[in-house]
């Protein structure tokens, strides 16, 4: 009888182990199913957030069927608990183990926002201002304070901020974007100072970034920028006023209302270059990598004058008579479908 007895107890407790491992296994196997997904979830999880409530999470969102089978998880692979903080993205055909994967690696959600070469460091700020998912902390804050809070106290902020696509997490503030395009701009400029020609009519880096805003300005046909900046050389060189229309326009302000006539060219201001020696006192726009290169690698040539044919290029010329020429042809009778910036670019003047 004790043996019969022994026997079911033995049979009963396998059956059970056998059941409850099936048991395990299927629901372990659960997280390793694709989840549809109608579209990307976004999934945030706290800092400090234990493992257990971002289970409870997946399972509130519908991401997986039990939590229990997500703890269990965490129990067999410890090092799966180990999850970051931050916002994810989760798409259509993911595991649960995927999504775990990606929480631990830091695999948060990135946005973007684009500073578009040419810019003043107004549009910049309005753009930040504009851009969602990023917190913004100087939307209320002078120039001033900004300049301060990435290291260059006391300096205008006009031109010092590299323009390009720059990628940010929920977690992250506009200042933060601040001071990578602020240190971008500063690691670029002394990359490409380091490799200037020789002869030069700077005393400055800074000099080389103003003058690479004005050639920035100056053009939207990518081959004519060291053609610009060589006629922009020649003239500090003989000496000779720049006389460049964005500087004036830069000096205007909220002034300038699309056009500028005669009066406004004779209008002192420290940026009208037809009326002051030299550069102006800062830059006056984002300059890119290639007009900043092309700004200390000026085209060779004898040229002093350039003006718009029309087509978003450039007319130059040698003598102030081929020149007076060339406005005749191009600017005192335009054609209809004039532009001073390529098809398809942005008109920078």
């Amino acid at each position: 009888m004790f043996k019969k007895l022994l026997v079911a107890v033995v049979c009963t407790v396998v059956l059970v182990g056998a059941g409850t491992g099936l048991w395990v296994w299927q629901g372990l196997g659960s997280l390793s199913k694709p989840v549809v997904m109608v579209e990307p979830v976004l999934f945030d999880v706290s800092s400090g957030t234990a493992f257990s409530s971002v289970a409870k999470q997946l399972e509130a969102r519908g991401l997986v069927e039990k939590n229990l089978w997500v703890r269990v998880y965490g129990r067999l692979f410890p090092d799966q608990t180990r999850i970051k903080a931050g916002q994810y993205e989760f798409t259509d055909g993911m595991t649960a183990e995927a999504m775990l994967a990606k929480m631990v690696e830091g695999d948060t959600k990135h946005w973007s926002v684009q500073f578009i070469e040419g810019w003043t460091f107004s549009d910049m700020r309005a753009a930040l201002a504009l851009t969602e998912r990023l917190e913004k902390l100087t939307s209320q804050w002078s120039d001033a304070q900004i300049m301060e809070a990435v290291g260059a106290e006391g300096e205008h902020p006009e031109g010092r901020f590299f323009p390009d696509t720059y990628l940010f997490t929920s977690n992250e503030s506009d200042l933060d974007l601040l001071r990578r395009s602020f240190q971008r701009m500063e690691n670029v400029l002394a990359e490409e100072w380091e490799n200037r020609e020789e002869g030069l009519p700077y005393d400055s880096a800074y000099e080389a970034l103003i003058m690479a805003s004005i050639v920035e300005r100056e053009t939207g046909a990518p081959h004519e920028r060291e053609q610009v900046a060589g006629v922009f050389v020649r003239r500090l060189q003989k000496p000779m006023r720049l006389q460049t229309d964005p500087t004036v326009i830069y000096g205007m302000g909220e002034k300038y209302k699309g056009r500028i006539g005669s009066r406004d060219l004779r209008t002192h201001t420290p940026y009208n270059t037809y009326r002051i020696d030299g550069l102006p006192p800062t830059p006056i726009a984002l300059p890119g990598r290639e007009a900043i290169h092309a700004s200390l690698h000026p085209g060779s040539g004898k040229a002093l004058y350039f003006v718009a044919r029309g087509d978003g290029t450039h007319k130059f010329s040698n003598t102030l008579a081929e020149h007076q020429k060339a406005v005749r042809a191009f600017q005192l009778n335009r054609r209809s479908d004039y532009r001073s910036s390529p098809a398809g670019k942005d008109d920078k003047k």
